[in-house]
């Protein structure tokens, strides 16, 4: 598989009476078999204010190198593809639970994840072989 672009959006009121301002959206593009694809998660963006309970970033940015900070809602789709890869078969999903949000993130190697951040940014695109290569082995 190959990671194309990993970013994240704050969503914002279209309408007085709707809620998307509650909302955070995180996309991961990548191709497989020559095909490509976007998963995209939307989550309640409070989530975030409880980033230090299950990783270890206290706040946004979590990543300060290059030229481009990168935030958590930049990176949680790929967590969520790292974690599940049978997600790459989905277009979108929908986490309203903090324990689901939480889980996509326990046991992630984060130096890895930042090296492939970092790869990402200066190669525009990171070959990720498995995924296992990114959770914590005991």
């Amino acid at each position: 598989m190959l990671v194309k672009v990993c970013k994240g959006f704050e969503l914002e009121k279209e309408k007085p009476n709707t809620s998307e301002d509650f909302f955070n959206r995180s996309e991961v593009t990548f191709e497989e078999d020559g095909v490509e694809k976007t998963l995209s998660v939307l989550y309640v963006r409070f989530f975030e204010e409880k980033m230090n309970e299950f990783t270890p970033y206290e706040e946004n940015p979590i990543i300060q190198d290059g030229s481009k900070p990168v935030e958590l809602k930049d990176i949680v789709a790929l967590v969520c593809l790292i974690k599940n890869p049978g997600l790459r078969h989905r277009k979108r999903i929908y986490i309203n639970s903090q324990v689901e949000f939480a889980s996509y993130f326990k046991g992630i190697d984060y130096s890895k994840l930042e090296t492939l951040l970092k790869s990402l940014e200066s190669n525009h695109s990171f070959k990720l072989q498995s995924p296992l290569e990114f959770i914590l082995q005991p």
